[in-house]
């Protein structure tokens, strides 16, 4: 890669990295709720194994790179670089700075530190210990970036929350009186796709009362290939039953509810929350438990509203249509403006907004 002169330490570090983190992204969606971490081997300024985490259960990164690794003999005089911690735990797979110390790997680079609690530093700590160099710190920002949905999991106790709708070209969500008129569809076929590969990416889907009874949704991954998210709905009475789509598919939906008269069945887990407090943070809790690292808000707008009232959001997706409507319910508000990317889909936009 490098001639001895060209850059100095810290820039092949941040070089090797880099490709570490487009590496994680090859797993970022099949590993959950593992990270995704990427993981090269460098010897003599050449890349000689490389990988990523496996899809959950399968291999990590670094299991995947010093296996792709032809020559073991050059692992003793060898980097390796990695986007996260190596684990120091037995999980599914044994901990993986465990094989980089049987394999004598002198010097290992650290993107970031691994916030899961049963690692955090303990990885790290045991290779210093076996006398191997390390490194930590290397490109973090980017490395923590290229695992968000893994550090709001561990840092902030809840999901990743993304809040996703679609609104007219004047702000609102759908018609006053759907009854009365043709389903009005705000989304073109672009961006519907764009719908059903996050849902085959992200690991829940959420749903209101509303959107159930109005929009009667599926949640399902139809016109991409993927698997079907975990799919959510708020059920305060109990008014949704077996005739709805959400409760029609092969897995089980999850129904948050006050009505403990509904009992788990062969279409249905029901878990029960109090409506009337802090309703928006049972849910989180309530997901944190059941160790779901990322989830869609689709709707309705009430739904979402909560979720930004109280707080609660990492990320906007907003799609706005050329569709005018003469009246309609609002779409969610903003009360103050939020660092944003815009992309052009046709006749729709879609706005992308971070909550910091």
């Amino acid at each position: 890669m490098f001639k001895d002169t060209v850059l100095s330490m810290l820039e092949k570090d941040e070089y090797y990295i880099s490709r570490c983190v487009q590496l994680a992204k090859q797993g970022t969606f099949a590993a959950m709720p593992n990270p995704s971490v990427g993981a090269v081997v460098v010897y003599k300024n050449q890349i000689i194994g490389e990988g990523f985490t496996s899809a959950y259960g399968g291999a990590h990164a670094e299991v995947n790179a010093i296996g792709n690794v032809k020559n073991q003999a050059l692992l003793k005089e060898s980097t390796l670089y990695v986007s996260l911690e190596p684990c120091s735990h037995f999980g599914k797979t044994p901990p993986c700075c465990d094989l980089v110390i049987a394999k004598q790997i002198p010097r290992v680079v650290v993107g970031t530190i691994d916030p899961f609690a049963k690692v955090c530093g303990m990885g790290i700590q045991k290779m210093k210990e076996a006398g191997i160099e390390v490194v930590v710190g290397v490109l973090e920002r980017a490395c923590q970036e290229s695992n968000v949905r893994f550090f709001a999991f561990h840092q902030k106790k809840r999901p990743y929350i993304i809040l996703k709708w679609a609104e007219s070209q004047e702000g609102y969500i759908a018609p006053l009186e759907r009854a009365e008129q043709a389903p009005v569809w705000l989304s073109n076929t672009y961006a519907k796709q764009l719908v059903h590969q996050w849902r085959s990416e992200e690991m829940a889907f959420l749903v209101g009362t509303n959107t159930v009874l109005d929009d009667n949704p599926s949640l399902t991954t139809r016109t991409w290939y993927g698997k079907n998210p975990v799919r959510i709905y708020l059920d305060r009475t109990g008014q949704i039953d077996t005739s709805f789509a959400i409760n029609q598919q092969q897995e089980p939906s999850i129904c948050i509810t006050a009505n403990r008269a509904l009992k788990t069945n062969a279409h249905t887990r029901y878990y029960y929350a109090d409506f009337d407090k802090d309703l928006v943070q049972q849910i989180c809790n309530l997901l944190y438990e059941l160790q779901i690292m990322s989830v869609v808000i689709e709707g309705g707008s009430q739904t979402i509203q909560h979720f930004i009232q109280a707080n609660l959001w990492d990320e906007a997706r907003i799609f706005t249509s050329d569709v005018q409507l003469e009246e309609g319910i609002p779409a969610p508000q903003f009360e103050q403006k939020y660092p944003s990317k815009r992309y052009v889909l046709g006749n729709n936009e879609l706005h992308i907004l971070h909550a910091q």
